[in-house]
């Protein structure tokens, strides 16, 4: 399993813009085969903070959900653009 996490500070007056690209990706993204969690958040006291976290089988799968039409269309093409800061993150399980 592959975890994502991924914290996003917003460009002013692009709060309410990343809050729709998000709910955009969460039904197409969870349905895609691999992909086992997909969640957005966004910060109680800071409204230009969100903070994504996903989980994928492999890293099969994390390729196929980057390669998607949603990912280009909706991150690519809307979100990163938007974007003033990105701070990406990729763990792995520790082995029980």
């Amino acid at each position: 399993m592959i975890c994502v996490a991924v914290t996003y500070i917003v460009k002013a007056g692009h709060e309410e813009d990343a809050a729709e690209y998000f709910r955009l990706m969460t039904s197409p993204s969870l349905a895609e085969p691999g992909c086992l969690f997909y969640q957005a958040h966004r910060s109680p006291t800071d409204p230009y903070r969100f903070f994504l976290y996903e989980q994928y089988n492999d890293q099969a799968a994390l390729d196929f959900h980057r390669a998607s039409p949603h990912f280009e269309k909706h991150v690519k093409n809307g979100l990163l653009p938007i974007t003033e800061s990105r701070t990406p993150e990729i763990y792995v399980p520790l082995s029980a």
